[in-house]
Protein backbone atom coordinates (compact mmCIF):
# COMPACT_ATOMS: atom_id res chain seq x y z
CA UNK A 1 0.00 0.00 0.00
CA UNK A 2 2.48 2.85 1.10
CA UNK A 3 4.51 1.86 -2.31
CA UNK A 4 0.82 3.00 -3.82
CA UNK A 5 0.45 5.64 -2.21
CA UNK A 6 4.41 6.53 -3.12
CA UNK A 7 3.64 5.98 -6.81
CA UNK A 8 0.30 8.52 -6.85
CA UNK A 9 2.36 10.89 -4.41
CA UNK A 10 5.20 10.92 -7.24
CA UNK A 11 2.70 11.20 -10.54
CA UNK A 12 0.98 14.18 -8.65
CA UNK A 13 4.23 16.01 -8.40
CA UNK A 14 4.86 14.99 -12.27
CA UNK A 15 1.86 16.21 -13.38
CA UNK A 16 2.03 18.77 -15.80
CA UNK A 17 -0.19 21.93 -17.02
CA UNK A 18 -1.76 20.62 -19.41
CA UNK A 19 -3.40 17.52 -17.68
CA UNK A 20 -4.04 20.30 -14.82
CA UNK A 21 -6.29 22.32 -16.29
CA UNK A 22 -7.73 19.31 -18.35
CA UNK A 23 -9.01 17.66 -14.50
CA UNK A 24 -9.95 20.84 -13.10
CA UNK A 25 -12.16 21.59 -16.18
CA UNK A 26 -13.70 18.46 -16.41
CA UNK A 27 -14.53 18.17 -12.66
CA UNK A 28 -16.13 21.81 -12.69
CA UNK A 29 -18.22 20.35 -15.74
CA UNK A 30 -19.35 17.44 -14.15
CA UNK A 31 -20.72 19.38 -11.10
CA UNK A 32 -22.40 21.58 -13.81
CA UNK A 33 -23.83 18.48 -15.21
CA UNK A 34 -24.99 17.73 -11.97
CA UNK A 35 -26.74 20.89 -11.17
CA UNK A 36 -28.49 20.51 -14.94
CA UNK A 37 -26.31 24.05 -15.48
CA UNK A 38 -25.74 24.77 -19.34
CA UNK A 39 -22.17 25.67 -18.39
CA UNK A 40 -21.72 21.72 -18.15
CA UNK A 41 -20.80 22.42 -22.12
CA UNK A 42 -18.11 25.06 -22.64
CA UNK A 43 -16.11 23.51 -19.35
CA UNK A 44 -16.53 20.21 -20.47
CA UNK A 45 -15.14 21.25 -24.02
CA UNK A 46 -11.96 22.29 -22.17
CA UNK A 47 -11.64 19.27 -20.73
CA UNK A 48 -11.89 17.18 -23.98
CA UNK A 49 -9.99 19.19 -26.24
CA UNK A 50 -7.11 18.93 -23.99
CA UNK A 51 -7.51 15.06 -23.09
CA UNK A 52 -7.44 14.19 -26.86
CA UNK A 53 -4.43 15.32 -26.91
CA UNK A 54 -3.20 13.72 -23.52
CA UNK A 55 -5.06 10.21 -24.33
CA UNK A 56 -2.84 10.11 -27.95
CA UNK A 57 0.51 11.08 -26.23
CA UNK A 58 -0.40 7.88 -23.57
CA UNK A 59 -1.55 5.58 -26.34
CA UNK A 60 -4.58 5.49 -25.02
CA UNK A 61 -6.16 5.72 -28.53
CA UNK A 62 -9.45 4.21 -27.60
CA UNK A 63 -10.19 7.48 -25.06
CA UNK A 64 -8.51 9.80 -27.63
CA UNK A 65 -11.36 9.10 -30.02
CA UNK A 66 -13.86 9.21 -26.97
CA UNK A 67 -12.76 12.74 -26.00
CA UNK A 68 -13.23 13.66 -29.96
CA UNK A 69 -17.00 11.86 -30.19
CA UNK A 70 -17.04 14.08 -26.56
CA UNK A 71 -16.22 17.11 -28.56
CA UNK A 72 -18.88 16.58 -30.77
CA UNK A 73 -21.45 15.92 -28.56
CA UNK A 74 -20.85 18.62 -26.27
CA UNK A 75 -22.03 20.90 -29.28
CA UNK A 76 -25.00 18.60 -29.35
CA UNK A 77 -25.86 18.85 -26.34
CA UNK A 78 -25.35 22.28 -25.78
CA UNK A 79 -28.08 22.67 -28.53
CA UNK A 80 -30.99 19.91 -27.03
CA UNK A 81 -30.76 21.67 -23.92
CA UNK A 82 -31.03 25.21 -25.18
CA UNK A 83 -34.02 24.59 -27.24
CA UNK A 84 -37.09 26.13 -26.08
CA UNK A 85 -40.88 25.47 -26.54
CA UNK A 86 -43.08 27.83 -28.68
CA UNK A 87 -43.58 29.87 -25.27
CA UNK A 88 -40.04 30.76 -25.28
CA UNK A 89 -39.91 30.12 -21.44
CA UNK A 90 -40.35 26.14 -21.22
CA UNK A 91 -37.33 24.09 -21.95
CA UNK A 92 -38.04 21.11 -24.69
CA UNK A 93 -35.77 19.13 -22.95
CA UNK A 94 -36.49 17.31 -19.52
CA UNK A 95 -34.78 14.83 -17.15
CA UNK A 96 -36.81 11.70 -17.62
CA UNK A 97 -35.64 7.54 -17.17
CA UNK A 98 -35.02 5.45 -20.04
CA UNK A 99 -38.03 2.72 -21.18
CA UNK A 100 -37.32 -0.91 -21.50
CA UNK A 101 -37.13 0.00 -24.83
CA UNK A 102 -34.54 2.67 -24.64
CA UNK A 103 -32.10 0.30 -22.15
CA UNK A 104 -32.29 -2.24 -24.61
CA UNK A 105 -31.08 0.24 -27.07
CA UNK A 106 -28.11 1.59 -24.94
CA UNK A 107 -27.05 -1.79 -24.19
CA UNK A 108 -27.00 -2.30 -27.81
CA UNK A 109 -24.92 0.69 -28.48
CA UNK A 110 -22.56 -0.03 -25.95
CA UNK A 111 -21.94 -3.63 -27.66
CA UNK A 112 -21.62 -2.41 -30.74
CA UNK A 113 -18.97 0.55 -29.70
CA UNK A 114 -17.15 -2.09 -27.71
CA UNK A 115 -16.72 -4.84 -30.65
CA UNK A 116 -15.37 -2.14 -32.99
CA UNK A 117 -13.39 -0.22 -30.38
CA UNK A 118 -11.58 -3.64 -28.90
CA UNK A 119 -11.09 -4.41 -32.84
CA UNK A 120 -9.44 -1.70 -33.82
CA UNK A 121 -7.15 -1.58 -30.84
CA UNK A 122 -6.73 -5.24 -30.80
CA UNK A 123 -5.04 -4.00 -34.83
CA UNK A 124 -3.39 -0.69 -33.36
CA UNK A 125 -1.06 -2.68 -30.19
CA UNK A 126 0.37 -5.17 -33.00
CA UNK A 127 0.81 -2.59 -35.94
CA UNK A 128 2.06 0.45 -34.44
CA UNK A 129 0.74 0.86 -30.24
CA UNK A 130 2.59 -1.88 -28.10
CA UNK A 131 1.45 -0.49 -25.05
CA UNK A 132 -2.54 -0.55 -26.01
CA UNK A 133 -4.86 -1.75 -23.71
CA UNK A 134 -7.69 -2.91 -26.18
CA UNK A 135 -10.02 -4.87 -23.57
CA UNK A 136 -9.90 -2.07 -20.83
CA UNK A 137 -9.51 0.83 -23.21
CA UNK A 138 -12.52 -0.18 -24.87
CA UNK A 139 -14.72 -0.85 -22.52
CA UNK A 140 -14.13 3.24 -20.61
CA UNK A 141 -14.42 3.98 -24.05
CA UNK A 142 -17.53 2.14 -25.14
CA UNK A 143 -18.99 3.33 -21.54
CA UNK A 144 -18.78 7.33 -22.45
CA UNK A 145 -19.97 6.84 -25.60
CA UNK A 146 -23.63 5.63 -24.47
CA UNK A 147 -23.21 7.95 -21.09
CA UNK A 148 -22.31 10.78 -23.04
CA UNK A 149 -25.30 10.04 -25.98
CA UNK A 150 -27.66 10.11 -22.93
CA UNK A 151 -26.49 12.95 -21.14
CA UNK A 152 -27.19 14.88 -23.88
CA UNK A 153 -30.72 14.03 -24.17
CA UNK A 154 -30.93 14.06 -20.54
CA UNK A 155 -31.30 10.66 -19.21
CA UNK A 156 -31.00 9.78 -15.90
CA UNK A 157 -29.29 6.49 -16.63
CA UNK A 158 -26.37 8.46 -18.64
CA UNK A 159 -24.74 8.93 -14.88
CA UNK A 160 -24.79 4.82 -14.39
CA UNK A 161 -22.58 4.47 -17.45
CA UNK A 162 -20.55 7.39 -16.17
CA UNK A 163 -20.46 5.21 -13.23
CA UNK A 164 -18.98 2.11 -15.28
CA UNK A 165 -16.41 4.76 -17.41
CA UNK A 166 -15.18 5.83 -14.20
CA UNK A 167 -13.95 3.03 -12.63
CA UNK A 168 -12.67 1.42 -15.46
CA UNK A 169 -11.00 4.62 -16.22
CA UNK A 170 -9.03 5.15 -12.49
CA UNK A 171 -6.23 1.89 -12.93
CA UNK A 172 -6.18 2.73 -17.17
CA UNK A 173 -4.66 5.97 -16.55
CA UNK A 174 -2.67 5.14 -13.40
CA UNK A 175 -0.63 2.58 -15.05
CA UNK A 176 -0.39 5.10 -18.22
CA UNK A 177 1.67 7.12 -15.54
CA UNK A 178 -1.69 10.00 -15.20
CA UNK A 179 -1.53 10.04 -11.30
CA UNK A 180 -3.55 13.57 -11.93
CA UNK A 181 -6.08 12.13 -13.91
CA UNK A 182 -6.94 8.95 -11.84
CA UNK A 183 -7.70 11.28 -8.89
CA UNK A 184 -9.68 13.03 -11.08
CA UNK A 185 -11.76 9.72 -12.22
CA UNK A 186 -12.31 8.81 -8.49
CA UNK A 187 -13.92 12.48 -7.57
CA UNK A 188 -15.77 11.87 -10.79
CA UNK A 189 -17.17 8.40 -9.34
CA UNK A 190 -18.76 10.22 -6.31
CA UNK A 191 -19.88 13.08 -8.32
CA UNK A 192 -21.73 10.55 -11.47
CA UNK A 193 -23.14 8.64 -7.67
CA UNK A 194 -24.87 12.45 -6.48
CA UNK A 195 -25.47 13.13 -10.17
CA UNK A 196 -27.41 9.73 -10.35
CA UNK A 197 -29.60 10.42 -7.10
CA UNK A 198 -30.16 13.90 -7.97
CA UNK A 199 -31.32 13.22 -11.74
CA UNK A 200 -33.54 10.43 -10.29
CA UNK A 201 -35.26 12.79 -7.88
CA UNK A 202 -36.08 15.95 -10.88
CA UNK A 203 -36.94 12.95 -13.00
CA UNK A 204 -39.86 11.63 -10.20
CA UNK A 205 -40.88 15.19 -9.56
CA UNK A 206 -41.11 15.55 -13.47
CA UNK A 207 -42.96 12.53 -13.89
CA UNK A 208 -45.53 13.69 -10.76
CA UNK A 209 -45.96 16.78 -12.18
CA UNK A 210 -46.74 15.45 -15.69
CA UNK A 211 -49.90 12.81 -14.02
CA UNK A 212 -51.01 15.63 -12.12
CA UNK A 213 -51.51 17.94 -15.28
Amino acid sequence: MPEILQAIYNGLIQTGWVEAVAVIAGIVSVWYSRKENILVFPTGLINTTFYIYLSYKGHLLGEASVNLYYTIMSFYGWYLWTRKKEDHKTLVLQITASTKKEWLQQLAFFTIFYVVIYAALSYAKTAFAPEAIPWADAFASATAYTAMWLMAKKKVESWIWWILTNIASIPLYFTKGYAFTSVQFLILLFLAIAGWKSWYKKAVNENIKTIIS
